[in-house]
């Protein structure tokens, strides 16, 4: 059975002319710097995220690790949301390899941090508190459904945190999919930041890799933290060539995928036994909660989904996550609307 992947646009794979390049690809020895196929992304992504220099690594979980040891030292703290990825999802790396303090606050519904509530966790500068040094935004806010933050929002936070002498990282796994849903340049969103990593391997389709922006100083820190965690890969410019192709190739056809996550989700609205999350400025990923009538619990209902050729993720109690990508066309959406009326039916 050939199933409707829409776990994650994790799943994606590459595309013809990502294989073509990673066939061809010029490489060298890319920790003594020598690899021209990943010099040229890290470039490219540098200069279109507006920052001096680019380091390509493994994940966006290994960049946003880095960035955080590159702002940070041991005890220092960073202020991000409850629903951060770098809190929630990434094994607390930052803690365990960093020794660095997280301070949580709650993301709003539009996937937001409250500038108050930032103001409100800086530490004071006292002997019995750990050290504020950073702020994280994730943009787009995975856990709030996807949504991309605002350009005017972004410009704010970024002026309250420099305001108050910290940084600001950016968690920017999906920012593409944010920059194409507010038709504006990528830079416009991750320009006033100070570091921002962003993933190939998500909605842009490449098979691996993440690439870590930010000054050139910031970059000398992280390549020697990449170092520490073993992230120098070599001849990896076969898997920078597929990073190339996503970033001349991929950007502008996100649109296609938030056009249809907004299809599917009308259509099982229209499904009794679901509740969709029906958000502002949501881009490739639907929420859709089981009723209390259902019967059936979430894994029971991914269970069934899956008999009917439909992948799909718990993203919490009786909650879905369904994700377009690259590889979800028009025909999948409509299978994936029957497939739910007939597990629900």
């Amino acid at each position: 059975m050939t199933f409707i992947d829409l776990r994650s646009d994790t799943v994606t794979k590459p595309t013809p002319a990502m294989w073509k390049a990673m066939a061809s690809a010029e490489v060298g020895d890319d920790v003594y710097g020598e690899d021209p196929t990943i010099n040229r992304l890290q470039d490219m992504a540098a200069e279109q995220l507006g920052h001096e220099a680019g380091l390509f690594v493994a994940s966006g979980t290994m960049g946003n690790l880095i960035a955080v040891l590159a702002h940070c030292g041991r005890g220092d703290e960073v202020i991000m949301g409850n629903q951060a990825h770098t809190f929630v999802y990434e094994a607390g790396g930052v803690a365990a390899l960093g020794g660095v303090h997280t301070h949580t606050i709650p993301n709003q519904a539009d996937g937001t941090l409250q500038l108050e509530d930032i103001q409100a966790a800086i530490r004071s500068e006292n002997v019995h508190f750990p050290m504020t040094k950073l702020v994280v935004l994730e943009n787009t806010q995975n856990r709030c459904g996807g949504i991309a933050l605002p350009l005017a929002y972004s410009r704010e936070a970024a002026d309250m945190v420099h305001g108050n002498g910290l940084a600001l990282h950016l968690d920017g796994a999906r920012i593409f999919n944010a920059a194409v849903y507010w038709g504006v340049p990528v830079k416009a969103l991750t320009g006033m930041v100070d570091s921002v990593t962003f993933c190939l391997s998500k909605a842009l389709c490449a098979p691996v890799g993440s690439v870590l922006c930010g000054s050139k100083d910031f970059i000398a820190r992280a390549l020697r933290i990449r170092k520490q965690l073993g992230g120098g890969m070599r001849q990896a410019g076969v898997l920078a060539a597929a990073g190339i192709v996503a970033l001349e190739e991929m950007v502008d056809r996100l649109a296609e995928d938030h056009r249809r996550a907004a299809v599917l989700a009308d259509g099982l609205s229209k499904l009794s036994g679901l509740v969709v999350q029906k958000k502002e400025h949501s881009t490739n990923m639907v929420f859709a909660r089981l009723a209390d009538e259902v019967a059936l619990s979430d894994a029971e209902v991914v269970a069934a989904l899956k008999t009917e050729g439909v992948l799909a993720s718990a993203a919490g109690p009786r909650l879905l996550r369904l994700v377009t990508h690259y590889w979800i066309d028009d025909a999948a959406v409509s299978k994936t609307i029957a497939a739910f009326e007939k597990v629900l039916g």
